[in-house]
């Protein structure tokens, strides 16, 4: 398969090294600098690049009839519409704040843990994320979706906010830490007790592995997934 990545850091280096050892062709990385690149040429094109450009990398993707997977955060505001340009194109795209598998598998544990709290109301929910220095945005798009996941499952909370909190307002903490690849809690804490669960991620490998997954299975595909698609689950 021939796969262009579209954002050329230090992920976009740790998928294209993982891509080549599963068999398929890098050939084209592109920058956020770079305009002028024939998509086309791509079978599969993988966005792990900067908010401010990660909607035009998409939606030049669908416009060509290149299945496109993007891991980028910070740039929803526009999801909606990149997924309106999918459907009206019959195109091909996945968006996930985390492509790691095992923090899939804690999406589904975050879900269930917060469906079975809901009805003790002793219990206050906190949560924390921990990444490297460069990473732009906070909180992280993997803790925003663990935040919404609860709040669909646990009445008692509607919003979240950064090192903010209320009765009804799920708190965030986020640090910023020398080369951490990515660390999520989430808590639940009574007078008596707490109640947590952690994905630590011990490098970034687990991210690109379960971006060029999703690229895989995309393949041939039409329509708008997520990783609950590519895993079966959920």
């Amino acid at each position: 398969m021939n796969i262009a990545l579209l954002g050329y850091g230090k992920m976009g280096k740790t998928i294209e090294q993982i891509a080549i050892k599963r068999g398929h062709n890098i050939i084209l990385t592109i920058d956020k600098d770079d305009k002028d690149y024939d998509i086309t040429k791509a079978d599969v094109a993988i966005d792990f690049s900067i908010p401010t450009v990660a909607f035009g990398n998409i939606s030049n993707c669908i416009n060509n009839q290149v299945p496109v997977i993007s891991g980028t955060t910070g740039w929803l505001d526009n999801y909606d519409k990149a997924v309106a340009l999918c459907k009206e194109k019959k195109g091909a795209f996945i968006y996930a704040s985390n492509y790691s598998l095992g923090v899939n598998i804690f999406f589904e544990l975050n879900k269930t843990l917060a469906k079975m709290m809901s009805t003790l109301k002793q219990y206050n929910v906190s949560m924390e994320e921990i990444h490297h220095t460069q990473k732009l945005d906070a909180p992280s798009g993997t803790a925003i979706s663990l935040a919404n996941d609860i709040i669909s499952q646990h009445t008692s909370y509607d919003n979240w906010k950064l090192d903010e909190s209320d009765e009804t307002t799920i708190p965030i903490v986020a640090k910023r830490i020398e080369d951490v690849p990515g660390t999520h809690s989430v808590n639940y804490k009574s007078e008596v007790d707490t109640i947590s669960i952690e994905h630590i991620a011990h490098t970034r490998q687990g991210f690109a592995l379960g971006a060029v997954i999703a690229a895989e299975w995309i393949a041939g595909k039409t329509g708008v997934f997520t990783m609950n698609d590519v895993l079966n689950i959920g």
